[in-house]
């Protein structure tokens, strides 16, 4: 039987010499992963099991990052159950404050994710790691736990979704744009517990931070996983972090799809996703006026050197409206010191935005950027659901770090190519 990438890899790690969708397979897990909303409660099960060790104290990674530096006496209580866990069970990737990032851009600047690797974590963007040429996916805290404990997983195989990508996208047009137009163009529960599978000539084009955040926003389309091809560009960047030789998994020629999309990467505009659901998209040029109070660049999904970069050209020299309040969040230490190293922090200051630590706070409504009621953010984060950034009555529009640094100097959502005609 002829099967898709995300299908080979399942095979491969249920010891199957092939595997069909819908079929419930048990498969061995390369990595489990935690943070500090999800680990507590997969800990707490853990203990249930009576288990003195974890099943591969290599294979555990713990990242306390949502609520850190502590917001509270709760969040403290939740980051002291993990760090005695990784303690107690000599968890070698364990990241505590200094050391840490946010988990998805960590992972793989850390050399823990690799090519045809099978990772399951207790967040839903998990997924992220797909760019990589990994079947990765996001589970509940008590699989997190059994997995933990075994070193395994239960897997229904998804059928799969064919993207062929052609063409290059054009300035200031991003992969953020083009997993915003997707998802535009699928709905939110359109690859519902399918597998998105990227493929053609434009995938050479995309650099690896646009394939990072094509595959962590697969789950906002429903789907199981994103993945790319293990290709020059893919092996680059696990050359540069991953000691491991990449396991290069390439679907059947014949491969079954349910369903198959052609797009024209130069066609895609700078899109903006509309309160409250992430397909809710229109393209820039449709958006009209939207004045905002806030502005966030950063999160798993963007807050990679290349969108600090693309966020400090377009702030450079330039001074945000008064009334936004915008937050520049890198997501890794390594991150934070590379953009100090190359000036891109004094250019965010300089223009009146605030840099921070690495944390998720402000995606999810956590900390470190909630909004009040009535007020709009423009976020490079991945949802835009009711109230996830604060008040119930406040609105968040997902967008690029162009079109957000853009936003920011206006107080409107803007264009960025319109910037360079002034």
């Amino acid at each position: 039987m002829s099967m898709t990438m995300s299908q080979k890899i399942l095979a491969a790690h249920a010891n199957l010499d092939e595997v069909r969708p819908g079929q419930l397979i048990m498969a061995d897990l390369d990595l489990v992963l935690g943070n500090d909303i999800t680990a507590p409660v997969a800990i707490r099960e853990f203990a249930k099991f009576g288990m003195d060790k974890v099943f591969d104290k290599t294979k555990v990674v713990l990242v306390p990052d949502h609520f850190t530096p502590n917001k509270d006496i709760k969040a403290a209580e939740q980051c002291k159950c993990m760090r005695e866990f990784a303690y107690d069970h000599e968890i070698e990737n364990y990241f505590e404050i200094g050391q840490m990032g946010i988990e998805h851009a960590l992972l793989p600047e850390q050399g823990l994710v690799g090519a045809g690797d099978l990772i399951i974590g207790a967040d839903s963007h998990t997924c992220t790691y797909g760019a990589l040429g990994a079947f990765s996916t996001g589970v509940g805290s008590t699989d997190m736990a059994a997995a933990m404990a075994t070193g395994k997983a239960w897997f229904k195989v998804p059928s799969a979704m064919r993207f062929n990508l052609t063409g290059k996208l054009g300035r200031w047009v991003s992969g953020k744009d083009l997993i915003l137009h997707i998802i535009g163009m699928v709905g939110v529960d359109g690859a519902l517990y399918k597998s998105m599978e990227f493929t053609g000539p434009g995938v050479a084009t995309l650099t690896i931070d646009d394939r990072f955040t094509i595959c962590n926003m697969a789950i906002e389309a429903g789907a199981k996983n994103g993945i790319f091809p293990v290709d020059a560009v893919a092996k680059e960047y696990l050359a540069a972090h991953c000691k491991r030789v990449p396991v290069v998994y390439a679907a059947d020629a014949d491969a079954v799809y349910e369903e198959h999309f052609e797009i024209d990467l130069g066609s895609i505009r700078p899109t903006v996703s509309f309160p409250h659901l992430p397909d809710n998209t229109r393209t820039i040029d449709e958006v009209g006026e939207v004045k905002i109070d806030q502005v966030v660049i950063g999160s798993c999904t963007n807050g990679r050197i290349s969108d600090l970069r693309v966020a400090a050209s377009i702030l450079k020299g330039r001074k945000v409206a008064r009334h936004v309040r915008t937050i520049i969040l890198p997501a890794t230490q390594t991150i934070y010191l590379q953009a100090m190293e190359e000036g891109l922090l004094r250019i965010f200051v300089e223009s009146g935005a605030v840099v921070s630590t690495p944390t998720c706070g402000p995606c999810l409504g956590g900390h470190m950027g909630i909004l009040a009621k009535d007020e709009r953010a423009v976020a490079t984060t991945n949802r835009n659901f009711v109230g996830r950034m604060g008040h119930v009555q406040s609105e968040v529009y997902l967008a690029s770090p162009a079109v957000a640094a853009a936003s920011a100097l206006t107080g409107y959502i803007s264009n960025p190519e319109k910037l360079e005609e002034k």
